[in-house]
């Protein structure tokens, strides 16, 4: 009987999960008609640390020592949380079409880590990166707008419902320009900076990269998300990402404050402190 009772458990819970995430899930209807994506969202996922995937590793923060290279001093410092948890990937085929420059530079942003990763320094992080850092976003919508809040550096960005054109100038955030394709809203970030990182294995683009983001509501609490890369500069061929969003619900479904910026100073500035560093006099 105990038998028994296990298995018709497991066929409830297979047909329970199953009811959720059905194929022919609709979603519920927000402003103007179109599915509701108002809420507050997060990864589960390590793609802020590799996109590709990868094994449990040490940090790849390196130094040259007398005995070749080693972790970097402060890296060993703080011991396992320095380290990189192993990760699925979420690069769709799990390969990055890199041109020779540009994985040469991938290649060095990786040994230079520890100091040069945009994250590391508080820097706004970009699109798509800003969506599966290990922090919650919201995202609010009406018939007349869509905007996104982030907790990670207070990042926002408003999404341009005409096209816009091309943008004026380059930003950390870039230009988004968005519309639906039924029950998929697609947005389109043009006008990035060079500057960010897709993670901190050292992924990176140039600033002539267009994004192609689509977000598809698949059940009531989880939402597919689909990116599109292109840059000429950097890859020799278009490529994808592809993940899981997950609607927070409960009394933490908020954002909290993280304006880094402070904590950062010493490693930036403090080499100019007088007294010390290139700044002593």
């Amino acid at each position: 009987m105990r038998l028994l009772g296990r298995i018709l458990s497991g066929l409830m819970l297979v047909s329970v999960v199953g009811a959720v995430v059905a194929d022919d899930f609709v979603a519920p209807r927000g402003p103007g008609g179109k599915p509701d994506l108002n809420g507050v969202w997060q990864v589960f996922n390590r793609a802020n640390y590799d996109i590709q995937t990868h094994a449990a590793r040490a940090s790849l923060a390196m130094v040259e020592g007398d005995l070749g290279p080693i972790p970097a001093p402060s890296i060993v410092a703080i011991g396992s949380l320095g380290s990189v948890p192993g990760g699925l990937g979420v690069v769709v085929g799990d390969e990055i079409p890199y041109n020779e420059q540009g994985l040469a530079k991938k290649q060095a942003n990786q040994a230079a880590w520890l100091t040069s990763d945009p994250e590391v320094k508080c820097y706004l992080p970009g699109i798509p990166r800003a969506n599966y850092m290990p922090y919650p976003f919201q995202m609010l919508h009406s018939e007349s707008a869509i905007f996104f809040s982030y907790e990670y550096a207070g990042a926002v960005r408003n999404i341009h419902l005409t096209d816009p054109g091309e943008a004026p100038i380059d930003s950390w955030m870039g230009q988004s320009y968005g519309y639906w394709e039924g029950d998929t809203l697609v947005i389109e970030v043009t006008g990035q900076n060079d500057r960010t990182w897709f993670d901190r294995a050292g992924n990176h683009h140039s600033d002539v990269m267009q994004v192609t983001e689509r977000y598809t509501r698949t059940s009531d609490y989880t939402m597919d998300y689909h990116v599109t890369i292109e840059d000429a500069k950097t890859f020799t061929a278009p490529w994808q990402m592809q993940m899981t969003l997950y609607r927070r619900v409960g009394a933490d479904a908020q954002l909290q404050q993280f304006k880094c910026v402070e904590f950062v100073e010493e490693l930036m500035y403090g080499s100019l402190r007088k007294g010390t560093g290139q700044g002593a006099k």
